[in-house]
């Protein structure tokens, strides 16, 4: 999630983009941690006052949270964008007839979208997803309204921790993503000129009776191992076997847990921020230049 990253820590958009495609079916009974974390995101809004006329629901998968959002705000229209094209094909098929709700492919750092066209940006356990958040909040700022509000919540770096020390007993590849600490974010929507940000951390816990349980809900949810640097093969049954054996060290009360750190924030944008250039030159918005008479 940052341009500094390691080559082998880098997010292979391809492969996140299959997994998602071939987890669409299964991800909404599946994805109970996002489901939960996405409804809280939207009970925050009860905290602002926002009548907006324009919502991008960033990495909206099968469309459930764009449907509550168009709920909550039923004079609202919610454009709903998703690397996946298999998620927006779901997400179609279940949109209520009358929601007013649109599509589109794209990704959340090179967003197909007019300047200065959103009221509300809601990413919910999104941005994860992304090699360079600050690239990702630039241009969020820049689909933004002078005033609109983001709304995102996000994983930290104590997500999947029993599962990353049990690979490390195995090997010394990446296999579970890297994610930012709340702090480096902070940082960097301080960094792309947002105002007010506000950010708070919560602790998930989910429990299984195996470890093949965890980690086919894992590949249900479309949340496998993108890394440029991770294992190319299938884990060979001794590994595999080596891996549960391992995991075993954090079972409780006769159950598994996997452990998920969620960043939740919010802030506003003051808009568009402009851009340097290598020359030095500074590159406005075009919605910042006015025309002379």
């Amino acid at each position: 999630m940052n341009p500094s990253t390691p080559t082998a820590d880098y997010l292979e958009k391809r492969a996140i983009r299959r997994a998602f495609d071939q987890a669409a079916s299964s991800y909404e009974a599946s994805a109970v941690l996002q489901d939960q974390v996405g409804q809280q995101l939207i009970e925050r809004l009860d905290l602002v006052k926002l009548e907006p006329q324009w919502i991008l629901d960033l990495g909206c998968g099968t469309g459930l949270q764009s449907r509550r959002l168009n709920s909550r705000y039923p004079k609202a229209r919610v454009l709903a964008v998703d690397l996946s094209a298999g998620m927006l094909r779901v997400a179609r098929q279940r949109k209520n007839w009358r929601q007013r709700q649109h599509y589109c492919q794209g990704d959340a750092e090179q967003l197909p979208l007019a300047t200065a066209s959103m009221d509300l940006l809601y990413a919910n356990m999104s941005i994860q997803w992304c090699n360079d958040l600050d690239q990702v909040l630039r241009e969020l700022a820049r689909v933004l309204r002078p005033g609109g509000l983001l709304m995102f919540s996000t994983l930290g770096p104590d997500t999947l921790t029993e599962l990353r020390q049990s690979f490390a007993s195995l090997d010394d590849h990446p296999h579970v993503s890297q994610f930012l600490d709340m702090h480096d974010i902070g940082d960097a929507l301080v960094r792309q000129g947002y105002e007010m940000p506000v950010l708070d951390v919560e602790h998930y816990q989910l429990t299984y009776v195996t470890l093949d349980d965890l980690l086919r809900d894992l590949r249900k949810v479309g949340a496998t191992n993108a890394r440029a640097g991770r294992p190319r093969g299938l884990l060979t049954p001794a590994r595999l076997q080596k891996l549960r054996d391992a995991y075993e060290t954090f079972r409780s009360q006769g159950r598994l847990p996997a452990t998920y750190e969620v960043v939740y924030g919010h802030a506003w944008s003051s808009g568009p921020r402009p851009v340097p250039r290598e020359d030095g030159a500074v590159v406005l918005p075009l919605t910042r230049i006015s025309r002379r008479a």
